[in-house]
């Protein structure tokens, strides 16, 4: 479908075919944690470090997703929840397709959290979710995490291969999902999952770290990140996505990037 191929290239560097995401979607989930207060200042800092698409719940849509003169991508999350909720890992439909459609969306995203008390009613809610961006033309992310009783490891190759498998075969165009920690095991996943897979940044670490897992990534086939918390709470957000960018898409080595980004003085 042409409009979704459009849509798509939106989200991502025409030229690798990689993407490098940011969601800020945590207000819905955490409040308004440090990064997320002036949601403004936040969106201007990661579009000018060259944010391929920015995730985001629809009532964030008009605070601002673009920078002047930027072509970022927007994402429009469909899933909810809460943490002070009974089980916070339970994610609902808020909102639709076709209001992401309203609000200019290029794709849109959804949580699944495979292995929760209401995975059924998850994977339902994704049936209907693909079948109406279809409709529209609509490219799907899929949040595919391992989390639940029966999940030992969140980061277990076993797991995460069901989950980003799971994703494919529920109709998603791209899955997110953990990196399993190192480059054999992701190439099973990436291997098992016949659609881009983009990592998950996980808890805020340390920059070299994080940027090695991108690198790490990337080299077994990833097709690139969807970071929040390591983005936006970085003291030099722009810088950052700089360093992470040129990480995936000129596949710099961890030192290049930091040193290019600006970010070798300060790391």
């Amino acid at each position: 479908m042409i409009g979704k191929k459009i849509r798509l290239e939106r989200i991502m560097d025409r030229n690798t075919g990689r993407m490098l995401i940011v969601p800020i979607d945590h207000g819905m989930t955490d409040g308004p944690i440090p990064g997320l207060v002036d949601v403004r200042e936040t969106v201007a800092s990661l579009v000018a470090g060259g944010a391929n698409a920015v995730l985001m719940q629809k009532g964030i849509v008009g605070v601002g997703h673009r920078g002047a003169g930027s072509d970022t991508g927007l994402i429009v999350h469909l899933s909810g929840g809460c943490s002070l909720s009974p089980d916070p890992l339970t994610k609902v439909i808020v909102t639709t397709v076709e209001e992401a459609v309203q609000l200019g969306a290029d794709a849109v995203s959804i949580h699944i959290n495979v292995g929760a008390g209401d995975t059924p009613a998850m994977l339902r809610d994704a049936g209907v979710v693909v079948r109406d961006a279809k409709r529209f033309g609509m490219p799907v992310l899929m949040m595919m995490y391992p989390r639940g009783e029966k999940i030992k490891d969140e980061h277990g190759l076993a797991a995460v291969k069901i989950a980003a498998r799971m994703g494919a075969e529920l109709g998603a165009d791209i899955v997110k999902t953990h990196y399993t920690g190192d480059m054999a095991s992701f190439r099973e996943v990436v291997d098992g999952c016949p659609v881009p897979v983009v990592i998950a940044g996980g808890s805020k670490g340390e920059v070299k770290d994080i940027l090695q897992m991108i690198s790490d990534a990337v080299g077994a086939g990833a097709a690139g990140v969807a970071m929040g918390r390591n983005c936006f709470q970085h003291p030099t957000p722009e810088r950052f996505i700089k360093a992470a960018s040129y990480v995936i898409h000129e596949r710099l080595s961890v030192k290049e990037a930091m040193q290019r980004s600006g970010l070798g003085a300060e790391q």
